[in-house]
């Protein structure tokens, strides 16, 4: 984990050891905690598998194309939440979106969620799958959420700020508010994460994800 540099100064050799950068520990403490999240989940996967299959037809697994660093694409894994067929609709429900501006969708009683999908979105339950994506490397713990490609065509230069970083499981505006906050403020905490990210920023916002998660305020 540390780096070992071997100097000669005067005749005399010095071995110094420089602590890894942010972003090389950042890797690995998500691999490792990607890892060790994904086995200790294997039992409750099991039972919302069961779940989610008895309450209505369909895969358990939903995935989309998300934007991630720099614009890549990739599949962003949830539990589903919705009937299977929710995407077709969302065109028709867009004069109930509740967001003020931006590109965020959301309606409160959203009739495309299923019994147990209510559930699972206000616990949060359903981002668990996320975890592969963290440990394939395409998101990191924590970092601002990851949009659809949709919504990111729709992106000023000032948002696109949010690509800067791997989208995360976690982010700065879902433990100030959720997604009850205004799409121009969740850009806004994004990009002061950005600028102020570190190993003790991203472990008080993983401190901060729990309380936030438990009161259930902001999930859609």
């Amino acid at each position: 984990m540390f780096k070992k540099k071997t100097s000669r100064d005067d005749g005399r050799s010095a071995t110094h050891y420089h602590l890894p950068d942010y972003q090389q520990c950042k890797r690995g403490i998500d691999a490792l905690a990607a890892g060790l999240g994904l086995v200790l989940i294997t039992p409750l996967s099991g039972l919302l598998a069961l779940a989610i299959k008895l309450d209505s037809p369909g895969p358990v697994l939903f995935s989309q194309t998300r934007v991630g660093h720099c614009g890549r694409l990739f599949k962003c894994w949830k539990f589903r939440s919705m009937y299977t067929d929710a995407e077709k609709s969302r065109e028709s429900l867009m004069h109930m979106n509740e967001m003020d501006g931006g590109t965020t969708f959301k309606i409160q009683q959203d009739p495309r969620i299923t019994r147990v999908g209510r559930i699972i979105r206000k616990t949060s339950i359903d981002e668990l799958p996320q975890l592969w994506n963290v440990l394939l490397g395409d998101m990191s713990l924590v970092g601002p959420r990851p949009s659809i490609p949709k919504e990111v065509d729709s992106y000023s230069a000032y948002d696109r700020q949010r690509l800067i970083v791997k989208p995360g499981i976690t982010c700065i505006w879902q433990v100030s508010g959720r997604s009850n906050i205004a799409f121009y403020e969740q850009v806004s905490l994004d990009v002061r994460y950005i600028l102020r990210r570190s190993f003790w920023l991203d472990l008080l916002l993983l401190l901060r994800t729990i309380p936030a998660v438990l009161r259930g305020r902001g999930a859609s």
